[in-house]
């Protein structure tokens, strides 16, 4: 029998205590995550953690640090809502709602990507692997001026 088990999880409080499973850690600190706060990646993830999305791949925690640092340059109001869990030993895959607004497409309109993130842990409960999938051109380029239209086009022919 495996040790697969699925919670659904709300919003938890901001505060978790260092002796929190990593999960519950990792969680609390991307559902509270602010530019003040990204010091903390240290206390969740490895010095030599890989993380991956559809336009990083990148080694280390400085490097880590420096996408979560651009998202917060690059969007207004960025964060990550997190609806459910999966958790099997070091491992787990978080589902989240990503909400933000673009500053300079369309800044009033807020914009949501959904997507999982695929964690492992370390025998010590710090990050090793962050891994985020995500679908870019349908959560962001077809949101964009000019090239959304291209994408939604391309899209629907691919579909014919």
């Amino acid at each position: 029998m495996s040790n697969l088990a699925f919670t659904a999880i709300s919003a938890p409080d901001a505060a978790v205590a260092p002796a929190a499973p990593p999960v519950a850690r990792v969680v609390a600190f991307f559902e509270s995550m602010t530019p003040g706060n990204l010091g903390q990646l240290a206390g969740l993830y490895d010095s030599g953690a890989r993380f991956v999305d559809p336009f990083n791949d990148v080694q280390g925690l400085p490097a880590i640090e420096a996408v979560f640092h651009h998202m917060f340059m690059a969007l207004e109001e960025p964060r990550f809502v997190v609806t459910g869990q999966v958790v099997q030993g070091l491992q787990c895959f978080l589902l989240w709602d990503f909400h933000f607004r673009f500053k300079r497409f369309d800044p009033h309109t807020v914009q949501t990507i959904r997507g999982t993130s695929h964690l492992v842990f370390s025998d010590a409960g710090l990050v090793t692997l962050h891994r985020d999938y995500w679908d870019a051109a349908q959560e962001l380029y077809e949101k964009l001026p000019l090239i959304g239209g291209l994408m939604r086009w391309l899209r629907k022919r691919a579909n014919s």
